[in-house]
């Protein structure tokens, strides 16, 4: 898996700010602008979605990303793709080596088939999804918007029959990835809170979003 460290020093970043397991992040990156998500304690998961801020009905998404790339996983250099078919950002720096977008974010309703019938009442990360849109209706999102999204940090392989796989994750503390903004897009960010699953060893840790200013 190919990676790559990133020339940008965090003393230039013009945003720096730590979100904790269970809660949500949501701002607009300008084009030209960098972001990067830092695994801070390693193995959390970092349900993101993207949308585009001039239109937020242009959206990320996992099938024109795929077969834009000819790989289901992102990795260094993918291009994120809306529904358009159009780049969103582009992935410049990435110390883990790939990233999942098939598994999808934990619901409370997938808790109850993936786990048990009594883990419904769960915070979820659809959850904080719907609770960052209903607090910030200015982005002009609403809980139909909610669809394809990156697991970054998440380690899901493809097994030979075509099935996936939740495995030990291959991030470790202070790793990260970092994408440039190919169009104004909304960011939301979803700090998995997921309790049972044991990649994360049972236990969500944060994460750090940093923004850097195009030409940085």
């Amino acid at each position: 898996m190919l990676t790559k460290e990133s020339s940008l020093q965090l003393n230039t970043a013009h945003v720096r700010k730590v979100v904790n397991a269970g809660d949500y992040w949501i701002d607009i990156i300008k084009t030209g602008e960098t972001l990067r998500i830092v695994d801070v304690e390693g193995n959390q998961a970092a349900d993101t979605l993207f949308f585009n801020a001039d239109d937020p009905a242009e959206r990320y998404s996992a099938t024109d990303t795929i077969r834009s790339q000819g790989n289901v996983f992102i990795k260094l250099d993918t291009v994120l793709r809306s529904d358009l078919s159009r780049p969103m950002l582009t992935i410049t720096a990435d110390t883990v080596g790939r990233h999942d977008t098939l598994g999808g974010a934990c619901s409370t309703e997938s808790n109850t088939v993936r786990y048990a019938l009594d883990k419904k009442t769960m915070h979820a990360c659809r959850d904080s999804y719907l609770l960052a849109i209903a607090e910030n209706e200015h982005f002009g999102l609403t809980k139909r918007d909610i669809g394809h999204n990156i697991n970054f940090f998440m380690n899901v392989p493809v097994t030979p029959s075509g099935g996936l796989m939740f495995a030990d994750g291959l991030s470790a503390p202070g790793k990260y990835v970092e994408m440039r903004a190919e169009m104004n897009v909304i960011v939301l960010i979803s700090n998995c809170p997921q309790l049972n699953n044991p990649c994360n060893a049972y236990n969500p840790t944060p994460i750090e979003v940093l923004i850097w200013a195009k030409g940085a």
